[in-house]
């Protein structure tokens, strides 16, 4: 949890290493460069990477020869209370009931523990293994974020389109660039976020698919650039997941432009 919100990966780092390396604005440069520094000093002092800490988003990974149990559910939620408190995460948690915390009259909870985490998405895999993947998702993204129909045409091309056309202003809009899109393909809401959000538990940095290298090399045509600054990197990757399909003229896509501190995440093993 403390990990997941304080640190970048080894791949997240090099990333931006290469982005830095290759970008001629200087003021872009210098962006991706105080993104970068304040990440290290971050990972040193265990402390948050933004003062958005996030909300805890959380991945479960189940082999064949492993089970879990409801006591084994509220020990990870006790353990997200306790990592909030010691990262520590920002005060979010809003008291009351149904209508005042849609309106937020209640007022926020002093302890960064009481913020609950998201609920639990659980994949089977072939490892044996149980796994848990924490991932501290900002809010930016989440309003700038799109869940939408696209009427495919039976062409590929026509969905890598509307995706482009779609994150170009999110990207733009969103103003903690350069940012990782984040993408799921699936038949329904539902399915569409929670490949979204595998997508982003298990993306790699330097590791893109066809499509997904199609998708970041367009947008980044647009040359926002770092902080909507210009230059090549308004995105640094895309990691997109492709679930099953219907027979039907629409898939339904997630998107979610993520900032360039996420995905902040961590795994262990249980």
């Amino acid at each position: 949890m403390v990990r997941a919100g304080s640190t970048f990966r080894e791949d997240q780092k090099e990333a931006y290493r290469k982005a830095i390396a290759d970008e001629q604005i200087e003021s872009s440069c210098w962006v991706m460069k105080q993104v970068l520094d304040n990440a290290l000093v971050a990972e040193e002092r265990r402390s948050p990477l933004c003062d958005d800490t996030g909300i805890p988003h959380l991945f479960l990974e189940v082999g064949p020869n492993k089970s879990i149990t409801g006591a084994l559910l509220e020990e990870i939620k006790e353990g997200i209370r306790q990592g909030l408190r010691q990262l520590p995460g920002r005060p979010m948690a809003i008291k009351g009931n149904d209508y005042a915390r849609i309106d937020q009259s209640g007022g926020l909870n002093d302890d960064s523990g009481a913020l609950a985490a998201s609920p639990i998405l659980i994949k089977a895999v072939d490892e044996d293994v149980i796994r848990l993947t924490v991932m501290m998702l900002g809010g930016g993204p989440a309003i700038r974020g799109i869940t939408q129909r696209i009427f495919h045409k039976h062409s590929v091309d026509v969905v890598i389109e509307e995706i482009v056309n779609r994150a170009k202003p999110a990207v733009s809009q969103l103003g903690c660039s350069p940012c990782i899109l984040a993408i799921g393909i699936g038949r329904s809401q539902f399915e569409a976020t929670s490949l979204m959000m595998e997508a982003m538990a298990k993306g790699v940095f330097g590791v893109q698919s066809d499509f997904e290298k199609r998708i970041t090399d367009r947008v980044n045509e647009s040359k926002t650039g770092p902080l909507g600054l210009g230059g090549k990197h308004s995105v640094l990757a895309t990691f997109a997941k492709i679930g099953p399909q219907r027979a039907s003229g629409v898939r339904i896509v997630a998107l979610r432009p993520c900032c360039c501190f996420e995905p902040r995440r961590a795994s262990v093993e249980l």
